[in-house]
């Protein structure tokens, strides 16, 4: 390889390696981003987590007052809490899918998405 097609080569390099950079900047500018809200099924507890699936705010409706039953209440806020950070985890996947290879991604979270999700819609439906 002569002189100019190593420049060439190295330009075309630099060029990708500058789109990486960029692409990774935004790429956590829009992880940061992230924020889940879900309300449960009876509309009595609504949670928004983040990219992370870390609680931010957790909201009780006043009807809760009407039927104290502090072990469904419990249920209900853990269940909607899982079903928010399932749904932040599967945005995240989403938002990173382009840069890693599925199995390294699945690797990294530690975790099969969808058997998470298939899980939460049959619990929901149980109720």
């Amino acid at each position: 390889m002569d002189a100019a097609a190593m420049r060439a080569q190295v330009e075309r390099l630099e060029t990708h390696l500058a789109e990486l950079r960029a692409g990774h900047d935004q790429l956590q500018r829009s992880i940061r981003e992230v924020q889940v809200t879900v309300t449960s099924a009876d509309q009595l507890v609504t949670v928004t987590v983040d990219a992370r699936g870390q609680v931010e705010r957790v909201e009780l409706d006043s009807r809760i007052y009407q039927r104290p039953d502090s072990r469904h209440l419990a249920a209900t806020i853990t269940a909607t809490i899982q079903q928010a950070s399932a749904e932040a985890m599967a945005q995240v996947t989403e938002l990173v899918r382009p840069y890693l290879p599925s199995e390294a991604l699945q690797a990294h979270l530690g975790i099969d998405l969808a058997e998470v999700l298939d899980q939460r819609d049959t619990e929901l439906l149980e109720r």
